[in-house]
């Protein structure tokens, strides 16, 4: 190796090392923050929690072998929000592709809704769905369904449809020939 190949991987490396330690510093200084004004009441410890008590919970539910039951709900929670917010959005973005009117009906109001703080929502839905997994899946549907269906519209949108022709028909002759093969 050269000498000039040797001092850019030292470069590299030291980069490297800078990056990851200031990292590391900024995660240290947020939660010492974080303790600091939730110690001091500056900041509301009962909304915010704090550091300290963050680990005292994991560790008191690790301890009486809970923390895994609520890890293992959470994903499942999320699974559920994720494959129904993706399905929903993909079936109503789907209409839309297909019947344009609709979508320019539609359009103004999915921007608004899109636009919401849907997370403000919270409180309304726990009224209406009460305080159980129901009301965790209606608010993670809330947040994807809206973008799903803006994201995966616009993608529609986006293709070319001399490709969706071609593709078709290469289906088509393929699905002809192997219909005619088992004749």
């Amino acid at each position: 190796m050269s000498n000039e190949h040797k001092l850019y991987l030292r470069k590299i490396k030291k980069t490297n090392f800078i990056v990851r330690l200031f990292r590391i510093a900024i995660i240290v200084f947020f939660l010492i923050l974080w303790e600091y004004l939730s110690s001091k009441n500056i900041i509301n410890s009962f909304i915010f929690s704090s550091p300290r008590k963050v680990v005292s919970t994991i560790i008191n539910l690790y301890s009486t072998h809970n923390l895994f039951n609520h890890i293992f709900i959470t994903i499942y929670e999320t699974l559920i929000s994720f494959v129904l917010g993706t399905l929903m959005g993909f079936i109503i973005a789907s209409i839309l592709w297909r019947f344009d009117i609709i979508a320019r009906i539609l359009d103004p109001y999915l921007t608004v809704l899109n636009s919401l703080p849907k997370v403000a929502l919270g409180p309304i839905i726990i009224i209406w769905a009460g305080a159980s997994m129901k009301s965790i899946i209606i608010m993670a549907l809330l947040i994807s369904v809206i973008i799903t269906i803006i994201n995966i519209h616009q993608s529609f949108k986006e293709i070319n449809e001399n490709k969706i022709t071609k593709i078709f028909f290469c289906n088509q002759k393929s699905n002809i020939f192997q219909a005619s093969l088992t004749r």
